[in-house]
């Protein structure tokens, strides 16, 4: 269910900072503030701007490996203010949802580590270790210490009646040395052995989102992430506005790729974007224009003139391909038949998402792979 209503359309215009459009920052960490120890080049130094302009920053995280007291120390080491309060968990969120089914104390079997275990006593449950404490839930989130233990005592729990309850589904994680396996892979291998499907916390499902907006009592939250599928999907769920940044996973790409559930509010490169206005996009029949760059679909490619900043480009671009995907063509006009029988030829189907070649296009406003 939606929290806030619809989310804003796609590619919007703000005519203000969006600190100060926005009053609360929900920040996904992994690929936009942090990859693996290290920060995201400059992110500290726009978040604390942002801050100084009173937008209160908040910490969104899917990985529920730890408590959100490190995760804060972690944030902290790169200079940023930043408390526990501050960071809300997929741990925190899944504990939220099994409290709100089962009484304070009730036994629930850990798939995990120490974030799972914290948030749990958070809310009042008792963690365990064993199935044979009888649980009367599962919660399973990322841990780099899970093992095939933990995951066949979890499958024995859930044959058993327990019901079983997921962080998140990212099938990958970013590290410092690349991709690796997410929630989502170790989720698989515990649904091969049962015949359930968890319920899911984490973005892009809401209850993550949803507590987080709840304890950081925000008012007109802004989404932030580099990941279409959980992070902007999360957004459009919960119905708030989203930015999306190319420090991560996703890049321009999977951008025109986007179904309508996946496109951001807002695009940009990084988060100094937080203190910038974002352009929006004309459109004057088939052509979408965004500060000095002009684009349109021709014969099943874009086509873009102008200049400027490359992002303005990329707004073109995908205002147009979106547009062209969403919609079928008009039918073509024929001559009048004499027979009655004659019917209007069908619209053009639109077409598919990946179809339109985008490649010419992104090297020409300098953004190719």
């Amino acid at each position: 269910m939606s929290t806030h209503g619809e989310a804003p359309a796609p590619l919007s215009e703000c005519d203000e900072p969006l600190a100060s459009r926005y009053d609360v920052a929900l920040l996904d960490l992994d690929g936009v503030v942090y990859v693996g120890p290290d920060p995201v080049p400059e992110a500290p130094d726009h978040l604390r701007k942002a801050a100084k302009e009173g937008m209160r920053i908040g910490y969104i995280t899917n990985n529920a490996s730890r408590p959100a007291r490190v995760v804060a120390e972690h944030l902290a080491s790169f200079g940023l203010d930043v408390i526990a309060d501050d960071v809300v968990t997929s741990a925190q969120a899944a504990a939220k949802l099994i409290a709100s089914e089962y009484p304070k104390g009730s036994p629930v079997l850990v798939i995990g580590g120490e974030g799972l275990y914290a948030a749990l006593e958070e809310y009042g449950l008792t963690p365990v270790r064993s199935s044979d404490a009888r649980p009367v839930a599962v919660v399973q989130g990322f841990h780099p210490d899970v093992n095939w233990v933990m995951l066949a005592d979890g499958a024995h729990a859930i044959n058993e009646g327990a019901k079983w309850f997921a962080t998140n589904l990212d099938l990958t994680i970013p590290t410092a040395g690349g991709m690796a396996p997410g929630n989502g892979t170790l989720v698989q291998a515990v649904r091969a052995a049962v015949e359930v499907d968890p319920v899911i916390a984490g973005k892009p499902a809401p209850p993550l989102l949803e507590t987080s907006i709840e304890r950081l009592k925000a008012k007109k939250p802004l989404m932030i992430g580099d990941r279409l599928d959980s992070d902007i999907a999360g957004a459009h769920a919960v119905g708030i506005a989203s930015l999306w940044v190319a420090t991560g996973v996703h890049d321009a790409h999977d951008l025109a790729r986007a179904p309508k559930n996946e496109r951001p509010t807002y695009i940009a490169p990084d988060l100094a974007a937080l203190a910038q206005k974002q352009p929006g996009v004309t459109v004057d029949g088939s052509k979408h224009t965004c500060v000095g760059w002009t684009a349109e679909v021709v014969n099943g490619a874009v086509a873009i003139k102008g200049e400027g900043e490359p992002y303005d480009g990329l707004r073109a671009i995908l205002s147009a391909v979106w547009t062209a995907t969403d919609e079928p063509k008009a039918p073509a006009k024929t001559a009048k038949s004499a027979t009655r029988s004659s019917r209007r030829p069908l619209p053009k189907p639109a077409p598919a998402l990946g179809t339109i070649a985008v490649d010419a296009a992104l090297h020409r406003i300098g953004l190719e792979k």
